[in-house]
């Protein structure tokens, strides 16, 4: 290979963000139904503006969780921090046009004779890990999470009062020869008290940048490539600035445009919906064979016909890192893993009230919970790939 650099960027948003606001509503509501009834059906859209939440969508399941709908939505709001004049948990319109599942949708995914559930939708969905990060993630979208993470901890436990739940972060690093050598440029804008300067929110964001880099061994950049509020003033902030949408930061909820989309989002939709779960198990199979050490790279692709159990299609591609045939690694992992919507459920134990945690800082790059969060982050496939492939990987 050449010695090629180049520069690659990827930003994250706070659980504040007007869109991540209207995620973790949809997520909260989806967690509702599921712990009433595992089996619910859940697609639920949410959209929030000045003084005012619409929730939207299709549900089956126990007819007593949409009574408590507002609360649910006036609890994460709450959760978030939004406490103040154009939105409040307290006095803000909360609207529920939830209603039954179409049965035409329903008829395509309910089981069938052979014990399977059809996929809730057509579509495309990708998976993609690599060995930039610990978490076998893109550096640039893990790091942007963590800024807005620890700077969200700090605000809600009240160590540091004077951030607003409104934040957005990016970076860019420097890439040489496919692997990140440096940071080139940080930004990041928050929401913050009123009366306080620029220069007052620099000193504030600024440890926040350090210390994420700080861990990894990296030097910062010159002052000038640390970009802090750059508009000045960032006191209206949240729904009340801007109109969120539910499932609007795909790329932001993924690997930070490091890897392709198939477009579907994620935030609630309950597991029949293969845009979530298919995007799920295909970052568990391609996580699992860069734990191998199969191959630096790994991006799987996944394609569903609605009604249709089985994929239509599964392609593995190493990006030019791996070190075994990838037609025999896509056979292996097929093996592994049933990929109809069930088997997915099944192997991951999906079915569970673990979604609402999934609605900020990415879906992906994050640490298996006891009961089940996270599952797709396991890597207990890792062993037996490389037992499998142990012959093939070492030849090479």
């Amino acid at each position: 290979m050449s010695d090629k650099s180049w520069l690659f960027t990827s930003e994250s948003v706070s659980e504040g963000h007007p869109d991540k606001v209207c995620d973790r509503i949809s997520d909260a509501v989806l967690d509702a139904y599921l712990a009433a009834d595992p089996q619910s059906r859940v697609a639920c859209e949410t959209l929030a503006t000045t003084d005012h939440v619409t929730i939207a969508g299709e549900v089956r399941g126990p007819e007593n969780v949409l009574k408590d709908v507002e609360q649910i939505a006036r609890d994460a709001i709450k959760d978030i921090g939004y406490e103040q004049h154009g939105f409040s948990w307290k006095d803000a319109e909360i609207v529920c046009r939830l209603h039954a599942q179409s049965a035409d949708i329903a008829m395509g995914v309910d089981e069938g004779d052979k014990g399977e559930e059809g996929a809730g939708d057509q579509g495309i969905m990708f998976g993609y890990a690599c060995n930039e990060t610990e978490e076998l993630m893109p550096a640039p979208i893990q790091f942007a999470h963590k800024i807005l993470r620890t700077m969200a901890e700090d605000r809600k436990s009240g160590k540091q009062p004077n951030f607003g739940p409104d934040a957005k972060s990016q970076v860019t690093l420097k890439y040489q020869n496919g692997k990140p050598v440096g940071i080139d440029t940080v930004v990041v804008s928050t929401q913050h008290a009123e009366g306080l300067s620029q220069d007052d929110v620099r000193k504030l964001v600024e440890p926040y940048i350090t210390d994420c880099f700080k861990a990894e061994g990296w030097n910062l950049p010159s002052q000038d490539k640390i970009i802090v509020n750059p508009t000045g003033n960032f006191v209206i902030g949240g729904p009340d600035g801007d109109a969120g949408l539910t499932g609007r930061k795909i790329i932001v909820d993924t690997y930070g445009g490091a890897a392709p989309h198939g477009g579907g989002a994620f935030s609630g939709k309950d597991p029949t919906k293969v845009d979530r779960s298919a995007a799920y198990i295909s970052r568990y199979m391609a996580k699992n064979v860069v734990a191998a050490g199969l191959a630096e790279k790994c991006q799987i692709q996944l394609a569903y016909a609605i009604g249709v159990p089985e994929p239509v299609a599964l392609y593995v591609d190493t990006l030019g890192t791996g070190r075994v045939d990838e037609t025999r690694l896509a056979a292996t992992l097929r093996e592994m893993v049933r990929l109809t919507p069930r088997g997915i459920r099944d192997h991951l134990d999906l079915l569970k009230p673990i979604y609402a945690r999934t609605a900020a800082y990415g879906h992906f790059g994050r640490v298996p919970a006891e009961d089940g969060g996270f599952s797709w982050e396991r890597t207990d496939l890792a062993n037996e790939l490389a037992r499998t492939f142990g012959a093939s990987a070492a030849a090479e």
